[in-house]
């Protein structure tokens, strides 16, 4: 219920902790909420642990944070693209996944995003081992090469991710004053704006149970993990169904997955015809 409070704000139909949780994402970049699917994020877990350990030819081990943790013992950073692959293929061939990838965040995206949605039509999986140089990937913003800024990507942990066995983000403020200097760095390379922005980036700590869907229009990526752990995360895209576009389409990158009743009905009505004009 909306009270006196907020009612003058543009905001005013959502309750006030709608308002609270846009507010600190616009203002934060990014918003950090408790799976709403234990359930679904174990089986998702689990089964990227027994992708691997098939991968490898091993037995599947009964601990299995310990083992994603430890995945370097079994493979080495030349072999891990491999092992990569072989889950991500495997992943997303499985119809259910994307249904409990969804659950993990859906009132979370619903806040942030709007209830009718388009979602990215394949899960992406990071892998980085401890002091490996190869799973890098350079400052950047995904809507420099090809992403609407409508979108959002939301960010699973499968472990526990914090220090540099996480992403980082820019936060807002600076983001904003370092791109609109964007001239200075022509013909620089991604390591040099990384270090003209290096102490201003947000390491993200997250726990394996939550999640986090972040704006990315921000500056974001990693660095080399210099944790004793290996990093395990997904991230997946998501936009508001009729929000605009840019180079990925719906239907070749995106598919819709909450179209509304009011909306399919709309999108199946023909005017009669057969009348002169």
């Amino acid at each position: 219920m909306t009270t006196a409070s907020n009612a003058s704000m543009p905001g005013s139909f959502l309750t006030n902790e709608e308002i609270a949780l846009g507010e600190r994402y616009v203002n934060h970049g990014y918003a950090i909420e408790p799976v709403e699917d234990r359930a679904a994020l174990n089986r998702m877990r689990d089964f990227i642990a027994e992708l691997a350990a098939r991968h490898l030819g091993i037995a599947l081990p009964s601990d299995r944070n310990n083992f994603l943790n430890r995945i370097g013992d079994h493979v080495s950073p030349a072999k891990l693209n491999d092992l990569r692959l072989a889950v991500i293929n495997g992943v997303n061939a499985e119809p259910w996944f994307r249904e409990c990838y969804f659950a993990v965040g859906r009132k979370l995206l619903s806040n942030i995003v709007g209830n009718e949605l388009a979602m990215q039509r394949r899960v992406n999986l990071s892998v980085q081992l401890p002091d490996d140089d190869s799973s890098l990937l350079p400052v950047h913003a995904d809507v420099w090469s090809g992403d609407s800024p409508y979108e959002v990507v939301m960010w699973l942990p499968l472990v526990d991710c914090y220090k540099t066995k996480a992403m980082y983000l820019m936060p807002p403020g600076k983001d904003r004053e370092i791109q609109s200097q964007f001239s200075a760095f022509d013909g620089k390379s991604s390591e040099d704006l990384y270090k003209a922005i290096e102490s201003d980036v947000k390491f993200i700590d997250i726990s394996y149970g939550q999640v986090i869907v972040f704006n990315h229009n921000l500056m974001h990526g990693n660095r080399i993990n210099r944790e004793p752990e290996t990093r395990w995360s997904m991230n997946c895209r998501f936009k508001s169904l009729f929000s605009p576009y840019a180079d990925k389409r719906l239907g070749e990158f995106f598919e819709p997955i909450t179209i509304r009743p009011a909306t399919r009905v709309g999108m199946n009505h023909a005017l009669p015809g057969g009348f002169a004009e």
